[in-house]
């Protein structure tokens, strides 16, 4: 019997005893194609050597410090190598364990910042339905999706949300894509309104929505619609790239794709590729300034910030990255990977969509693919695809509620940056097989 509290307590999980480059190995020495990086983290796949040799290397100088005492080196040198990748003036950066952290610090940051600029009425935070951005309560309230919010609902702070950036299901016949998005951007400002401009703080969004939606883009314009808006009412922008980012839709930043830069910008995944659990949350010059003449402090804190050993694994994966040009990597093998899906899958009857940008791909099933029905969430087919995929050797992520946070089916693929053309077949293979068996074809 095992007495670790695993996330189901009803299933029982094969035991990963290695990992050799994209593939995890369990106890049994079955392979699985790491098509999903766990939750688009093992960007490196799971054998880096230069990225363990830094890990080893640090453990045996420092392996830890305490921020309140110390900086280190690896934290100094990550920070730089950010904030000289990250768009506009994100020249600061705040190190904590993970996504939902990164989130929680964007939040708080956004509150103290208007309370020493002396605006302490701005509380508000605007977020997007079907979006997810951690599961702290902080995090949990500024998330959309309302299965994953329902239970802990009394704990919430309250956060408005408005629609997502969700053309699939939601731009009309007889609008263009620019019109959607006007449109959406037109329904933040009524939001904005209602709420009373003076007293929103902050909108925050996922450049390309991950888990709860599968790989969703927003159209042209619509970001850099949200960025003026959010300007003209000086309401700060956070952008969560904490799945969507470091290199995973083929630019450092999904942000930059979008040709917009936020106030705050939140990582985490991709930047350690699971060699350490870090992740991070960038600041404008302009929100540290006004904190650094006011209190000079920032009210926030976690034992492990800027761990040193976590940094020097963060930083190697980004050298590693950088050396060996990967981000044109996954551009290439993330058009290689969609034109594999679409011929593959694009004439499959329960497919509806497939979408996405570099190496972070969704697919959308339905029931019918003209009328765009989902699935009765009572068959739970995301678990149907996800057993049959490991059955097969594949990991994928299929998710649950894709519309609602109750009705609608999807599978994320996220793999490796490092994966060759052979391993887009064998995902496509792969894939198929597992659909096969959840639909008897």
């Amino acid at each position: 019997m095992s007495h670790v509290l695993h996330r189901s307590l009803t299933q029982s999980y094969p035991t990963a005893v290695g990992g050799d480059g994209v593939y995890l190995i369990d106890a049994d020495g079955k392979h699985y194609l790491d098509a999903c990086g766990g939750a688009a983290v093992s960007c490196l796949g799971h054998s880096d050597t230069d990225v363990i040799a830094a890990v080893k290397q640090q453990i045996a100088s420092l392996a830890y410090a305490h921020s309140s005492f110390f900086t280190t080196e690896p934290m100094e040198a990550l920070a730089d190598l950010l904030t000289e990748q990250a768009p506009g003036k994100l020249d600061y950066v705040y190190f904590v364990s993970g996504g939902s952290e990164a989130v929680e610090a964007a939040l708080k940051l956004a509150r103290q910042y208007f309370v020493e600029k002396g605006e302490p009425e701005r509380r508000h935070v605007i977020a997007r339905r079907q979006s997810y951005h951690g599961n702290t309560l902080g995090a949990l309230a500024a998330g959309g999706n309302a299965w994953r919010r329902q239970q802990f609902q009394p704990l919430l702070i309250e956060v408005s949300h408005v629609s997502p950036c969700y053309a699939y299901r939601d731009q009309r016949m007889d609008e263009t894509p620019e019109a959607y998005g006007t449109r959406l951007v037109n329904e933040l400002e009524t939001e904005i309104q209602r709420l009373g401009p003076e007293q929103v703080m902050a909108f925050i969004a996922e450049p390309v929505v991950g888990a709860t939606l599968g790989a969703v883009p927003a159209v042209p314009g619509y970001f850099k619609g949200i960025r003026e808006l959010c300007d003209r009412y000086g309401i700060l922008l956070i952008c969560d790239e904490v799945m969507c980012g470091m290199g995973r839709t083929g630019a450092m930043f999904a942000s930059e794709q979008e040709g917009i830069e936020p106030d705050l910008l939140c990582i985490a995944k991709g930047l350690g590729a699971g060699y350490q659990p870090i992740g991070a949350t960038l600041v404008s010059k302009t929100i540290v300034d006004t904190i650094k003449n006011g209190s000079g402090f920032f009210q926030h804190g976690h034992t492990y910030i800027g761990h040193a050993t976590a940094c020097a694994a963060a930083l190697a994966v980004q050298k590693t990255i950088a050396e060996r040009g990967l981000l044109a990597r996954v551009n290439t093998l993330g058009t290689s990977l969609q034109q594999a899906l679409e011929e593959r899958f694009q004439s499959h009857p329960h497919v509806g969509d497939i979408r996405g940008r570099g190496l972070f791909r969704g697919i959308e099933l339905v029931l019918d693919k003209k009328t765009r029905e989902p699935f009765d969430p009572a068959l739970k087919l995301h678990a149907k695809v996800k057993a049959a995929a490991m059955n097969a050797g594949l990991m994928c992520y299929p998710m649950g509620g894709t519309l609602d946070g109750r009705r609608g089916d999807h599978i994320l693929l996220a793999p490796p940056f490092i994966m060759e053309e052979q391993h887009v077949h064998e995902l496509v293979d792969k894939l198929e097989l597992a659909l096969n068996t959840v639909f008897n074809t």
